[in-house]
Formats: C-alpha cells, structure tokens, sequence
C-alpha cells in the first residue's frame, strides 16, 4: 500500500465530503486504540475543526493513558483540534440500577457491553449537533464488512467511514506512516466495552491476519489445514451471524393491490 498516497487520499476525501454536507468539521471518538488513532490523525490533517471525544466508562488505566498521549500529540500538532473528556461511568452505573437482571447472564453483559458504545454514540452526535460536525467513524473493513464486530447505532452509528476500506493491517501500516505512538501500535486490539483487558482475538477466536484471509479466501479448502479450516469456519459464523448489521434495514413492502380500498363487491 502506497501510505502516503493513501494518507492524503482519505485526507482530501474528508475535506470534500465535509464541505459538500456543509458542515464544519469533525468528532471522533478517541479509545486508545489503533482505529480511533488513525481516524482522529487523518481528521486532523484535514485542519478543519476536530473535537477529539475521550468518554470512559470503567477504562482500563491503559486504555485512558493512550488515548490522553495521542490526543496531547494531535493537539500539539493540529491548532485546531480540540478535546473534551466525558466520564460516563455514573451515567452508565445509575442506567443499570434500573433495568431487571435477568437469569442469562451472558445475554446480560452482552446488552450492558453494547449500551456503553451506544452511550458514547449519543454522545458525539450531541457534540456534532451543537458544533455542526460529522461524526468519523473508527471501523476497519474487517470490524465493517466481515466479521460486522461492532456495535449496531453504537460505534456502527456515524456519518462517514474514512478507513472502513482498509484492513486491519493496512491501518496498523497508515497509524506507522502517521506517526501514531508505540502504546497504541503494541497494543492488542480491543473493543473496550469490558472494563478488562480481553482483546479482540480473545472474543472472535482469530487474528485479524487470519481474518483478513479468510475474508479474501476463494481457493480449495481441502487443502486447508486445520488452523486455517477453524479460522474460516469462525469468519463465516460471524459474517452469518451479523449479515443484519451489514444489509440495509428490512422493509415490509406492502403491495399496490392492498393499498387499494375494496369495493362492495369484492367484500362480498
């Protein structure tokens, strides 16, 4: 990948597309990962108005401390990045106290992980709305349109997607191209809606390396060795599993016949 060329293609792209919706400038949520970093650096170079969005809720201590050393750096760098930290630990403790605790569970944190990516969505489009920004999404190609490892109108609930063409690896190569801090580079992808440190591989059960194989595989599989018969057969469940993340919402067409009023006769 030709990084610099790419680099200022989403760069260019960003500065057109915000000028042509005829807004301002941008929010992104910053987590201390390798998406969010690249995203905000590249909304940075645009020097539009960038506001940078820390919003923990029960973060890891390295998840803030990177997240704060790369806001610090595009801040330093970029006059007209900005950013806020909102701590929506409270908002998301006093939301629990008043929902049920049902027998599953599983499902259970599962719903509360999802709320806080949609409490962090609501939260840029508040700040979007009063500044007139868009809000950038953070997803990679992977997380978007093969595994769908996101959370739907959460961290998937944004206006425009400037990497969500580029793998994982691809990201990792632009974050170094950028000049994103070693912390972020080393660390293991997570979705950070734990409050541990699980990574990503911990939860799909493959790397993104293997996911981006399995996602571009169209050979023999009887050729496969193991490992890389499991990796596909985990790529598939998921793509399967959340196809309704990726295709546009369902809608019950009604047909023209029954939009028609009957008439006496045919009542009868």
């Amino acid at each position: 990948m030709q990084v610099e060329k790419v680099a200022d293609h989403i760069t260019d792209w960003l500065k057109i597309y915000a000028k042509g919706a005829g807004t301002k400038g941008f929010v992104v949520g910053v987590s201390g990962g390798i998406d969010s970093a690249v995203t905000s650096a590249l909304a940075a170079r645009t020097e539009m108005p960038v506001l940078l969005l820390e919003m923990p809720i029960h973060q890891p201590e390295g998840h803030v401390s990177r997240a704060r050393k790369h806001i610090d750096m595009l801040c330093a760098k970029h006059a007209r990045v900005s950013s806020l930290c909102i701590e929506l630990t409270q908002v998301f403790e006093d939301f629990k106290r008043l929902l049920p605790v049902p027998e599953d569970s599983g499902a259970h944190e599962l719903s509360l992980a999802n709320t806080r990516a949609r409490f962090r969505m609501s939260t840029l489009y508040y700040f979007a709305a009063l500044h007139g920004y868009l809000v950038a999404g953070t997803g990679n190609k992977v997380e978007d349109f093969g595994v769908g490892f996101y959370t739907k109108y959460g961290d998937g609930g944004v206006d425009l997607s400037p990497i969500a063409d580029l793998m994982k690896t691809e990201v990792y190569a632009l974050g170094r191209y950028l000049g994103v801090n070693d912390d972020i580079l080393n660390a293991p992808p997570t979705d950070g809606l734990w409050g541990d440190d699980r990574s990503d591989e911990d939860q799909i059960g493959a790397t993104y390396p293997e996911l981006e194989w399995a996602m571009e595989f169209d050979g023999d599989e009887s050729v496969l060795n193991a490992r890389k018969r499991e990796v596909l057969a985990i790529y598939r469940k998921f793509h399967r599993q959340n196809r309704h993340k990726m295709d546009p919402i369902p809608v019950c067409a009604v047909p023209e016949s029954l939009r028609k009023t009957e008439t006496a006769a045919q009542k009868n």
